[in-house]
């Protein structure tokens, strides 16, 4: 199958050539990959430009956003201009962080996933991250049935039913959630271990902590269903600030009355959606 790469950066130099190198590697090399150097003060573009030199799948586009590094926004804005650059001849199309590490059949493998399933719309492999004891474990604090922001991809059928992803804070939940609205499935593969180079969120603003809460109230989930999953992602981060830190986003987000990601319908689906998952990990 064919399929293109996407791949927003900013700041990257300890990482992106560990990203360029894992594509090189792909058993399946895609048709093209547009690397995003969005507003670099580092030597990100100097590597770029290194890879461009050595294989004509890369494509660089400059581009300026924000130098905070917000999550959703920044990363979005990044991803849709590259987006542009590219045409519909493609079977599926990949969203990459530039501080991830492949293994080298991780496209062929989606291939073989999206080919052989039509109705599978999303699909991705596993983060892991390297401990002080230089040993690399599992780093997925959400559902197993959840594919990361770092490293998914989208057959061309469930981007275009979804509508491109949202630019906001929540975008890469919000997709799977319309995905199963749409009528397409989500898989995750436990033997595509992809390696995570930087800790997640480490570069985020503290602001960017009163974010989740806020994609809470944005996708329609009401207080009770903000507030059960609130109350899980503290005890998995191991953090109860995080449960603060989500109700103050939900309750800001209210109080201004933000626009929503998803229509009523829409709305009505995921919160339906999210209490039959509730139900059936407490029954």
């Amino acid at each position: 199958m064919n399929y293109y790469v996407i791949i927003p950066a900013h700041n990257e130099e300890n990482y992106i050539t560990h990203t360029l190198n894992s594509i090189l590697e792909q058993t399946t090399l895609p048709k093209k990959v547009v690397i995003v150097n969005d507003n670099s003060t580092d030597t990100t573009e100097e590597i770029i430009d290194f890879f461009i030199s050595k294989s004509p799948i890369f494509i660089k586009l400059n581009t300026s956003s924000s130098k905070e590094h917000m999550p959703g926004s920044k990363v979005i804005n990044a991803f849709d201009k590259g987006l542009q650059l590219l045409d519909d001849s493609y079977d599926f199309l990949v969203k990459l962080d530039a501080d991830i590490i492949l293994p080298k059949n991780y496209f062929e493998t989606i291939s073989y996933i999206f080919k052989n399933n039509p109705k599978i719309g999303i699909a991705g492999g596993f983060a892991y991250e390297e401990s002080k004891e230089g040993e690399w474990l599992l780093n997925h604090p959400m559902n197993k049935d959840h594919v990361r922001g770092a490293f998914k991809a989208y057959t061309k059928t469930c981007f275009k039913a979804i509508g491109g992803l949202k630019n906001a804070m929540g975008w890469d939940t919000v997709d799977e959630l319309l995905a199963q609205y749409h009528g397409f499935e989500i898989y995750t593969k436990d033997l595509l271990k992809v390696k995570h180079l930087r800790p997640t969120g480490g570069a985020y603003s503290k602001k960017a902590k009163l974010l989740q809460g806020k994609a809470m109230y944005t996708l329609r989930y009401g207080f009770w269903i903000t507030l059960i999953a609130s109350i899980k992602m503290a005890l998995k981060q191991k953090k109860v600030i995080t449960f603060f830190h989500n109700l103050e986003g939900y309750k800001n987000a209210k109080s201004e009355k933000v626009y929503f990601l998803v229509s009523k319908e829409e709305g009505e689906f995921i919160r339906n959606l999210r209490w039959q998952n509730i139900r059936r990990k407490l029954f």
